[in-house]
This record gives C-alpha cells, structure tokens and sequence, in this order.
C-alpha cells in the first residue's frame, strides 16, 4: 500500500535522514528545530516524527531515543526526497578524465583505475565488474568452402568472438558441381540466412525448423541443423567475469560495522562469494528496475544476509546499446545517495564512452 505523506511530513523525513546520515545518532526533534529551518514548534516535530514511526519509516532503537529512518524511510527518500548531486557528477567525471589515460591503459586497467576513484571519492566499496556479453546472439556468419566436398562455417557473436566449424557437404543424387558454382551457392545461403537469422541466439538456431528455408536451400536443411547444434555445443556459456573491488578498509571503519561477525561475513562475500553477489550488480532486465538507470537496493531489499543492512547501488556500462559490465557502489544503508548515485551513474556514463 502506497504512503502518503503531507509536505511538512516529506520535510521532517528529510530532515531526519539527513541529520542521521552526518551524525549516525538517533534523532530528536530539538536537533531538528535546532539545524533546520522547519518553521514548526518542537511540538509539531515530534507528533509529525511520531506519525512517520507508525506507518514505518523512521524508528526507535531504544525507549526515550530520538529516531531513525527505516528501510522504507529511505526508500521514499531515494524514490521521492532527492535527485543525484548533478555537481558531484561533473566533479566525478572530471576526475576520471584527469587521473585516466583511456588511450595508452587497456580497459582493464582503466576498469583498475577507476576503482580505485570511485572508491576514494565515495568513501565506499566499490564494484566493478570486468565487460562482457550475456546475449550470445549471432552478428554475422559466412558459409566458406575449404576443400572440395568440406565447407567451413564462421560466426561471429555479438561479443565479437568467433567460433568456427568444419563440415562436409551434403551428397547430391546427382553430379556434384564445380568449385565456383559451390562458392556461389553458399555466398548465396550466406546472404539468406543472415537476413534471417541475425540477431538471434545460438538456442534459438539449434531448434529452428530448418525444413522452412526457401525451396532452394531445402537440400541444406539437415546440414544447416547439425551444423549449429556443433556450434553451440563448442560455444562456452558466459562466464561469471572477476568483480574489482577496492574501498574495504574505508567502508570498515563505519560504526555500522561494529561487529566482528558481520564483518567477516561481509569479507566472505567479497572474497568467495562473488558468484552470488555478481546478479545483483549487473541486471540487464530493465524491467527489474522499473526503467530507472541505476539500481538502488537498500537493507533488507538485498537477498543476500551479509549485507542486508549495506545499500547496493549499481549501474550497467555498456558497448554500444549492449549491457556488458556494471559498477557499484556498497556502504551502510545511511549513505548520502545524492553523491553515490551520481557517482556511479557517472562512472557508468564514463566506462561506456571508454568502452566504445
């Protein structure tokens, strides 16, 4: 069920998770009369305060202690109190071309770099995940032939990998012709099926039903079939690529990471969990994010205990229009979004540009 909340009531709970944020001490109306500009009486605060805590979004740690923000509380915070620092953006990007030579470094360096940063500049562990390609979809192919009888077919995947495959030809009832009536041929059914087929995944050409090619290709049908069946059988599955990770130190020092096992937790999936952390950093499902760039997972939103009470923000860089990587930022839940969503949109923003 949706919260609405009055003008003064969005106030205070800014307000509240501004001041919780800077001080990371329970909050009390006298701090918000006293830091604020309210134009309400103490009063007023404490009953507005008292009307946020029932419907969830700030809290009390103990009997007589101010308040502070729930994971609700900054989830409307993010969603409907704040828009990323477009300063801390331009500072970020600004940065990144200073301290980067995105012509002399590799990518990977550069990804090495910018790490590093992100990390300084946000005050929290950056994630970055090395590029790569989780759509496997064919870019273009070509029929060539080899040797009299054997034919070679080349693919070329969106990731720009390549993958090739020796076969021999079908035999003909009749008279096999000539070398350059083959070469013609098969230039032909090259032409044919990457307007077909372009564009498609290797899951999906292993099960096409071949027998609907046009009547002169009908001979190649079986041959076609068996030919992508070997393809995707060589065709390893993308891997799960390395997640760079710098700022560990920094984020440690965080009252919120006080206990000795939640740290060790944390540390564990940093170090040997990162097959189950790599899912949340780089979504290309759009509709996960409800259209919006950046991800925002706050506290218990997050799926894996070690870091149900960290905020994890990421954004997806990409080559072209294609998704191939993703950076992120994790810290405590009390963070002060505006910087770190501005910070990992812009480092996205710069990754992408490098990247293409």
């Amino acid at each position: 069920m949706p919260i609405h909340l009055t003008n003064r009531q969005q106030h205070i709970l800014w307000a509240t998770v501004r001041h919780y944020i800077a001080t990371a001490e329970p909050v009390g109306s006298k701090a918000l009369v006293e830091e604020y500009n309210l134009s309400v009486s103490p009063a007023t605060i404490r009953n507005a305060m008292g009307v946020l805590e029932k419907v969830g979004l700030l809290y009390q740690p103990h009997t007589s202690a101010g308040r502070i923000p729930s994971d609700s509380g900054y989830r409307i915070y993010v969603d409907q109190l704040i828009t990323p620092d477009e300063t801390v953006a331009r500072q970020v990007e600004q940065v990144l071309l200073d301290k980067l030579n995105r012509d002399d470094w590799s990518f990977e360096a550069l990804l090495q770099g910018a790490a590093q940063i992100l990390a300084t500049l946000s005050g929290y562990i950056t994630l970055i995940t090395l590029p790569q390609s989780r759509t496997n979809q064919v870019r273009h192919l070509q029929l060539v032939q080899v040797e009299p009888g054997k034919v070679m077919l080349i693919v070329v995947m969106d990731s720009y990998e390549t993958q090739s495959v020796l076969m021999e030809l079908p035999q003909r009832e009749n008279s096999q012709p000539d070398a350059e009536a083959i070469d013609r041929e098969l230039q032909i059914l090259s032409n044919f099926l990457n307007s077909q087929i372009r564009g498609r995944s290797l899951a999906e050409l292993a099960t096409l039903d071949w027998m609907q090619l046009d009547r002169q290709f009908q001979q190649y049908a079986d041959f076609l079939r068996d030919l992508f069946i070997e393809v995707k059988r060589r065709t390893k599955p993308p891997a799960i690529t390395q997640i760079l990770i710098r700022g560990v130190s920094e984020v440690l020092r965080q009252p919120e990471f006080s206990e000795l096992q939640q740290v060790k937790m944390l540390l564990h999936l940093l170090e040997a969990e990162q097959d189950q952390l790599w899912p949340l950093i780089f979504e290309t499902n759009e509709s996960e994010n409800s259209g919006k760039r950046v991800t925002v997972r706050i506290g218990s939103e997050n799926p894996l205990e070690p870091i149900r009470t960290c905020t994890l923000i990421s954004a997806n860089y990409c080559h072209g229009t294609v998704p191939v990587g993703s950076v992120g930022v994790l810290g405590p839940t009390r963070m002060l979004y505006e910087n770190a969503i501005a910070v990992v949109e812009a480092a996205a923003d710069y990754l992408s540009e490098a990247l293409s």
